[in-house]
């Protein structure tokens, strides 16, 4: 039973359910940002560049080859897949990664940002005084 007891007091444990929020919360803005690159700066980075599907762009090392079949439909050859490097997908998902991180880095400033009306931190003097203070009291 204490596995478990230990368990329940992990579980509910504010740090757990912010950590939870936060995952999803994350997991919904990549989404965003996903769509946001993939269908609206992409189509425009392809169109400057002179194609028009920028994510399709890909150079082929060795084209697909079909599947052939005889006249009863034994497969004489298996199909071979198309082998590709897909740079176009590199580059949306490089331009994604960076307008993420800029984001997080822009929110996590924000967050961290001192309170101007904050008390000033003690001096290493002020701090020494006070500790010479409560040894006194005791």
């Amino acid at each position: 039973m204490g596995m478990l007891k230990d368990f329940k007091t992990f579980a509910t444990k504010g740090n757990l359910a912010d950590l939870a929020i936060g995952v999803v919360i994350g997991a919904a803005f990549g989404k965003v940002i996903s769509a946001f690159i993939d269908g609206m700066v992409m189509p425009v980075f392809g169109l400057i560049t002179g194609g028009a599907d920028f994510i399709g762009k890909k150079i082929v090392l060795k084209e697909a080859i079909a599947e052939v079949k005889d006249a009863a439909g034994v497969v004489i050859s298996k199909a071979v897949p198309e082998n590709a490097i897909k740079y176009g997908e590199f580059i949306a998902s490089l331009i994604t990664f960076i307008l993420v991180a800029f984001v997080c880095y822009m929110i996590i400033k924000n967050l961290l940002k001192k309170d101007p009306n904050a008390a000033p931190a003690p001096t290493p003097t002020e701090s020494l005084l006070a500790e010479i203070r409560d040894s006194l009291k005791k």
